[in-house]
Formats: structure tokens, C-alpha cells, sequence
């Protein structure tokens, strides 16, 4: 049996089918999150038709990466690639089970390299998507992308297409994400982040003479949120970061990709570029999947946070920076919790917050005071501001058996 057959498999959950991939003899499972979210049951049939039921060890919304096992021993496996070392135009395949068809392999080349996933809302998912034109379809998910030595490169996870079938362009997940991703699941059940507390955007041919830059490299800061690591250490808005620790960043992709699989607690040196001058800033990272400052996150009794939201007051400055206009009023959404009830409601980063259960807020302060009133059990309302239009979302409570967290 072949590395690449033995790394397919059939996932069925409740809701769905998927793939996935052995990477190990004793049966570690690398699949996406989506296939198996929600699951009750998840079987795995592999490619010798043999049927094993899987234990979940642990997801990674975030990424949308999961980790299930099966008991098994000396199980073939695919060994790890090196997604750093692929080129446009190199020769890949996709295997899964498309369309209920299983075992399926396709072939096609390297498209495109760090790539950003347009449909997502939220700016903390790291991008670095591997596009390629090896047929994709509904059904692939969590299946493996493979280079021409047999080795694992990818985790197919979407496509994009106006019919919802193959249309040239799918997307995996590198390994240089996936497979630390995986450790921490299978080592510890969970994924820590480093957090920093900024916005950033690529520095462009277009901007960068803009940003005393010669050369279009590093990221640009567009936003600082309050209280932050990066607030507290004084990063601006303008400035350019184009090195960590000594080595250089090329992009914004690949500063949040470092700062995102550095541990909480961990000091790190940005090399800086403020108005043409070079500097070292120190910033002591945070955790981004906890509560990043006392006054950015509403907090049940025991401190710890309920609601999964960090909020900030909406001074001149961020009201400038992020053009809302004078007639919003409210406090401004700073970070969202993967896997929490602001973000299965579908709350990102630089929205506006305007009222809580039908009441205006004001400040940052109303609105920690307002969710942190809500009773055990029930859920809220709140009011959004975002690109031009107010909507309304429920936060489904952490205590109620509708919270899908």
C-alpha cells in the first residue's frame, strides 16, 4: 500500500463527509475542523475499505484544523513536506473523497503561494494558502495535497467558485501551519497564539514611498488597539515592521504567521521603520486566546471571559483611523475569541458596538457593564456597526445549550 493511498480516508461525522490524512503509525488523523464540527459519531474508512471509529483530540477553529485518532499500529503515513520550499508552477496532487467518490486523486500545479481567504471576516486567521488547480471539490476537505516525492504539503480545505463545483481555483493549508498546529493539538488539545494587539497590511510598490520605504517589504501598522502589547510598547500607526528577532518579515502574512506561533510571555524585537528611521522595538507578547487587558474584555464573576470580546473606547484617533463617522457612537471591538459566542456570532475586529440589548452604549465601560449583566443562561442582543450598515447579532450565552462554543 502507497503513502498517498494510505493517507486517504472517508469522515463520516453526523453532518458530513470529508477527508483526511494519517501522519502517523499509531493513527493520528489531520482533517479541517468543518468535517468534523458538531460531530457525534465520526467513522474513518480507509483505503484497504477497513471501517474505525475516531476519537476527536482536539480542533483548531482558527485554522480550521482538527486532529482525530484510531486505534491502529504500524499504519502507512505520509511524511511531512516543506510548504516553504514550493514554487508556482511545481506539480502537486489532491487526494480525497469528492462528491462521495472515494479515494481520489487529482493532479495540477502550484497556482499561487500565500494566498488570503477572501471569505474570512476574521483578521486574526492566519492566510499563507497554498491555490492550486488540481481539481477541488465538496468532499476534499481536510484531504491531503502532495508534492511529486510523495510528501505532505497541504491540507485542501476550500475552493472558490460560482457554481460551488471545480472552477480551477482550490486552496489548501500550508504545513508550515498545519503541522505545528497539529502538535499543539495532539500534545495539548488546544493551539496558544502569541498576540501583539495591531493591524497590519502589506507594504506595496503603490505605498511604500508613502512609509520611507525604497523597497516594497515588511508590514505596515494600521492599527494599534489600546492597552495592547504592541500599544504598551509604543508601536504607531505608519510604522513598518520588517524584521523580528533579526530576521527579516517580506509581508504581513508572514509577521502574523510569526507572531501567531510564538508563545504567550515571549519577548520578542521588532526591527522598525518610523519615518525613515530604523529602530528595535521589545514587545512582551500576550495570549491570544485569552483575555488580553482588564479593560478590553467583559468578564463573568470569576474573570475570565464570557463573552469572548475585547472592547476599547472609540476615541478621535481610532474613530479617524477606521472611518466611522460622527454619528456612531458605541466602543470598538478589539479582539474576538476563536471558538466564543462574539465570534460564532460572527463579531470581528473594528466593528462598532452601539447598543446591548436594545440600550445605547457609550464606551467600552457600558458595554463590559452591560454583557457582564446579562443572567446565566440567556443570551444578548447587540447592535453592529460595520462598513457602512447596523445589524443586528445574538451572542448566544456560554451557559445555554443553544451556544454552539
Amino acid at each position: 500500500m502507497t503513502q498517498e493511498k494510505a493517507a486517504l480516508f472517508l469522515a463520516a461525522a453526523l453532518f458530513g463527509i470529508g477527508s483526511g490524512v494519517l501522519i502517523s503509525p499509531d493513527g493520528y488523523i489531520v482533517t479541517n475542523n468543518h468535517v468534523v464540527k458538531d460531530a457525534v459519531d465520526i467513522r474513518v474508512t480507509t483505503s484497504d475499505k477497513r471501517v474505525w471509529s475516531a476519537k476527536l483530540i482536539g480542533t483548531d477553529p482558527l485554522t480550521d484544523l482538527a486532529v482525530i485518532k484510531i486505534n491502529g499500529t504500524n499504519l502507512p503515513n505520509l511524511p511531512w513536506g516543506n510548504s516553504k520550499n514550493l514554487h508556482p508552477g511545481e506539480t502537486v496532487l489532491a487526494f480525497g473523497n469528492p462528491m462521495g467518490l472515494q479515494f481520489t486523486v487529482t493532479r495540477g500545479i502550484v497556482s499561487a503561494l500565500n494566498r488570503q481567504n477572501p471569505f474570512s471576516p476574521n483578521g486574526h486567521k492566519p492566510g499563507a494558502f497554498i491555490q492550486t488547480d488540481a481539481a477541488i471539490n465538496p468532499g476534499n476537505s481536510g484531504g491531503a495535497l502532495v508534492n511529486v516525492r510523495g510528501e505532505l504539503v497541504g491540507i485542501n480545505t476550500f475552493l472558490i467558485s460560482e457554481t460551488g463545483g471545480f472552477s480551477g481555483m482550490g486552496f489548501a493549508i500550508p504545513t508550515q501551519i498545519v503541522e505545528p498546529t497539529v502538535e499543539a493539538l495532539i500534545r495539548e488539545g488546544k493551539v496558544t497564539r502569541g498576540y501583539m494587539g495591531v493591524g497590519i497590511t502589506d507594504v506595496t510598490p503603490e505605498n511604500a514611498k508613502f512609509f520611507d520605504m525604497s523597497k516594497a517589504k515588511g508590514a505596515v501598522i494600521s492599527q494599534v488597539t489600546p492597552d495592547s502589547p504592541g500599544g504598551r510598547a509604543g508601536l504607531k500607526v505608519g510604522d513598518v515592521i520588517d524584521g523580528i528577532n533579526g530576521k527579516p518579515v517580506s509581508d504581513a502574512g508572514e509577521l502574523q504567521l510569526a507572531i501567531q506561533q510564538t508563545q504567550p510571555g515571549t519577548k520578542i524585537n521588532l526591527d522598525v521603520v518610523r519615518n525613515g528611521k530604523n529602530m528595535t522595538v521589545p514587545v512582551t507578547l500576550e495570549s491570544l486566546n485569552g483575555k488580553t487587558g482588564e479593560n478590553e474584555s467583559a468578564s463573568n464573576e470569576h474573570g475570565k471571559a464570557r463573552w469572548g470580546i475585547g472592547v476599547a473606547n472609540l476615541t478621535p484617533e481610532l474613530r479617524d483611523q477606521m472611518q466611522v463617522p460622527s454619528d456612531v457612537q458605541g466602543a470598538l471591538i478589539g479582539n474576538v475569541i476563536p471558538g466564543s459566542p462574539a465570534d460564532n456570532a460572527g463579531l470581528a475586529r473594528g466593528e462598532i458596538i452601539e447598543q446591548v440589548n436594545r440600550k445605547p452604549v457609550k464606551s467600552a465601560e457600558d458595554v463590559k457593564n452591560a454583557l457582564s449583566s446579562v443572567p446565566k443562561g440567556q443570551d444578548a442582543l447587540v447592535l453592529v456597526w460595520s462598513d457602512g450598515a447596523s445589524t443586528f447579532r445574538v451572542l448566544h450565552s456560554p451557559e445555554s445549550p443553544k451556544s454552539s462554543s
